[in-house]
């Protein structure tokens, strides 16, 4: 028997933190604040509506662009929050979750040797995700401490062949949000030019001490360049059922479904009802920053009774730390000495980085039940 050998087309890619750590986290029975998902259910009546689509037996394939009611739901959404009509026909596309539409969005828009922009730390599946399309990511650090955007190295990164910039608000991993200053000046440099901008904001509804959320969509000259990316998961507490959705001009929106309709196709029919009739009351929503700022305190109330020194989180359900007063080890072995000994897992920061820089900072995660947190809080003060 003779396996042909593979050359490949990801090299540097093994088992992703957050597996290797939840699986610590399984294996020493620690608390996992490691990978970023609640552990609490969802609104029951989320639960009903979707159970009565599948009832209804809308079961099969929806419109390849997704279910025109959900459509219609979102961009009422973006329109009353934003301040920016898109058109539901032609400028929103449902997704498998943000992941698929981020990967989906530069496989359409990144040919073979095309430049895009991240701003490190990021989220693990851009880097890859730019290699599979063949183009060359380019990696520009947000400021060590504060994770604010620094624009004159954004600006110093931009080439005649750069095709791309993510931005990525509320911040994974730090909790960072961006400013309407930052946006404007993002917008004021990207003006000249005829990059792209993929904006992740799949946090965009935990922003929190009374900030908003400045998206793309706010901003004329960002929103005509932007593809604008949210997850129906995080806002809902429905991880596992990975749908998102894709906002972007038409014309942009037209070459993304080109990818889309070869990658997934279609998502999820029943799921797609249900969110749309679950969309009619905004208050979900609405109430989220509350919701998520509350847990927030609790838990650093409680990290405040320990060793750790807080750093700053404005937004997201992340919350990091410095360890440098805890232990002499580095990230990744002090979150794997911390899973194993202590009970409590996290996740490094230098493995939001191409280069693993160690700042002595490592993430938690508090979309937890309180006793959930308690009870880590509980393990963590014994350090």
């Amino acid at each position: 028997m003779n396996t042909p050998p593979l050359q490949s087309k990801l090299p540097r890619v093994g088992t992703t933190i957050f597996t290797v750590m939840s699986t610590l986290a399984a294996e020493k029975n620690a608390v996992n604040l490691g990978q970023g998902f609640p552990d609490f259910n969802c609104d029951p009546h989320l639960i009903e509506v979707v159970t009565e689509a599948m009832k209804q037996g809308l079961n099969q394939y929806p419109p390849m662009t997704g279910v025109p009611a959900l459509r219609d739901a979102i961009a009422t959404k973006i329109e009353a929050l934003h301040a920016h009509q898109y058109s539901a026909a032609s400028e929103i596309t449902i997704t498998a979750g943000a992941t698929q539409g981020i990967i989906t969005i530069i496989l359409a828009v990144v040919h073979a040797g095309d430049e895009v922009i991240v701003l490190e730390p990021c989220y693990d599946s851009y880097v890859p995700n730019i290699e599979l399309a063949g183009g060359v990511p380019v990696r520009v650090p947000l400021t060590p401490g504060t994770f604010r955007p620094d624009f004159d190295k954004i600006a110093a990164a931009l080439t005649p062949k750069t095709r791309a910039i993510i931005i990525n608000s509320p911040h994974n991993p730090s909790g960072t949000v961006w400013t309407a200053d930052d946006m404007l000046r993002l917008q004021e440099i990207l003006a000249p030019t005829n990059v792209l901008l993929i904006s992740d904001e799949v946090y965009e509804h935990m922003v929190f001490d009374g900030q908003q959320h400045h998206s793309a969509a706010r901003f004329p000259d960002l929103a005509a360049r932007a593809f604008i990316v949210s997850s129906f998961g995080k806002t809902y507490h429905v991880t596992g059922w990975k749908v998102g959705y894709v906002a972007a001009p038409a014309a942009l929106s037209a070459e993304f479904r080109k990818v889309h309709q070869f990658n997934v196709f279609t998502v999820n029919t029943p799921v797609q009802y249900g969110l749309a009739a679950y969309m009619a009351d905004p208050k979900p929503y609405l109430e989220l920053p509350a919701f998520y700022q509350r847990k927030r305190d609790l838990f650093r109330e409680g990290l405040k009774r320990t060793r750790f020194k807080l750093l700053p989180c404005e937004g997201s359900y992340f919350q990091c730390v410095d360890i440098s007063n805890v232990s002499d080890l580095g990230e990744t072995e002090f979150c794997q000495w911390l899973t194993s000994e202590i009970g409590v897992a996290a996740i490094p920061l230098s493995a939001f980085y191409g280069n693993g820089f160690d700042q002595r900072v490592v993430r938690f995660c508090f979309a937890k039940k309180d006793e959930t947190l308690n009870a880590a809080l509980e393990r963590l003060q014994s350090l």
